[in-house]
């Protein structure tokens, strides 16, 4: 049976109602954590509200999806299998704590992108589905388990994504990087991508990360710069981009990537502004999708993007010199991931004037 997600719209909240119950979390609140956090009481209700922060929101009612963007529910017999599989390794799934449209096509083909450090979020995106609060403690052999996942499904491409986790010496990057080696040494064939939070004030954090040597360093700049104080408040905008331009210098054979949401208000002359803004970091690769409200207390879609604006943005991309765009109103940060990552390794050999090795 699929898990189900009960959504509280009028208190902001959402539970899965099939996941079992975390343990209580500490009433110690860490010193730096956003106020947003520290003002979280831990609650000791049956059923704790996924988004606190955002409970006392006025509603923005959710509009009705066009056509271009409806999905099929989920029924095919690998989809149980994958979500099984995640069950008995006890993994966290991006897939499903952010409630994304492709689940049931990506799990039908192997496809997961798993995300560690838990499912508890220390920021409050108003875009994001994620449960915000203060997380659990760091599970030691969650590396370990995410490589037996990543093995058993016999990937060729694995997305390992995380929470922000602010109430973290070095935001996790230590975790990140012992996954990556666990990964290494479980499936070796297997390439790595990984969707990282922004490492705010963590001194020395992606230098750790990217020592690791993941194939693919992802990071979304989300939105364009004017809208960060409503959508993405506890994040910066250029600091999101110089992390990015930071792992092109400390390893420039790292493919970089970022992605932003489209539909949340934001004007034509502004993302081309950021494709700019991301060539001068040396982006390789560019994700553009469709914004999906979650709930009625998560930021209003100001308008749904139709397909022929998606192609005349992946045009514009291409001619600014990325390797690889995806821009469709259904694209996700780890959606046909594999494929994309032989594409972008394909496209480097090309651009370097070298005939790219055939597949196996």
């Amino acid at each position: 049976m699929a898990t189900r997600i009960l959504v509280d719209h009028r208190a902001g909240g959402a539970q899965a109602a099939s996941a079992p119950p975390a343990a209580a979390p500490s009433a110690e609140v860490p010193a730096g954590l956003p106020d947003h956090i520290a003002r979280i009481v831990p609650s000791t209700a049956a059923t704790p509200l996924r988004h606190p922060e955002k409970a006392n929101r006025p509603d923005n009612p959710i509009k009705r999806k066009p056509d271009w963007i409806r999905v099929k529910a989920p029924n095919h017999p690998t989809y149980h299998e994958t979500r099984n599989l995640m069950r008995d390794n006890k993994l966290v799934t991006v897939c499903e704590e952010a409630a994304c449209p492709n689940i049931g096509e990506c799990w039908s083909q192997r496809h997961a992108t798993m995300m560690i450090m838990g499912g508890i979020c220390t920021r409050a995106c108003s875009f994001c589905n994620i449960t915000t609060g203060m997380p659990h403690a760091l599970d030691a052999d969650e590396p370990r388990r995410v490589a037996d996942a990543v093995a058993k499904l016999g990937l060729r491409h694995v997305v390992i994504t995380s929470v922000d986790r602010d109430d973290l010496r070095d935001g996790g990057a230590e975790h990140f990087a012992r996954t990556i080696a666990a990964i290494r040494q479980d499936a070796p064939g297997t390439t790595i991508e990984i969707l990282t939070p922004d490492f705010l004030r963590k001194e020395g954090a992606l230098e750790v990360v990217v020592a690791a040597r993941p194939d693919v360093f992802n990071h979304n700049l989300e939105t364009v710069p004017r809208l960060y104080p409503s959508i993405r408040p506890g994040a910066r905008y250029y600091h999101s981009l110089r992390l990015l331009d930071q792992v092109k210098r400390l390893d420039p054979g790292i493919f970089t990537k970022s992605g932003v949401m489209v539909g949340l208000g934001e004007s034509r002359s502004e993302v081309l502004q950021v494709m700019d803004d991301m060539r001068s970091a040396e982006i390789d690769f560019l994700t553009i999708g469709q914004y999906l409200q979650p709930t009625v207390k998560h930021a209003a879609v100001d308008r749904f993007v139709e397909p022929t604006e998606f192609e005349d943005y992946a045009r514009m991309a291409r001619a600014k010199g990325f390797l690889l765009v995806s821009a469709t109103p259904l694209t996700r940060s780890s959606y046909h991931a594999d494929r994309d990552f032989a594409e972008l390794r394909a496209a480097r050999e090309a651009a370097l004037g070298r005939r790219a090795p055939s597949a196996a």
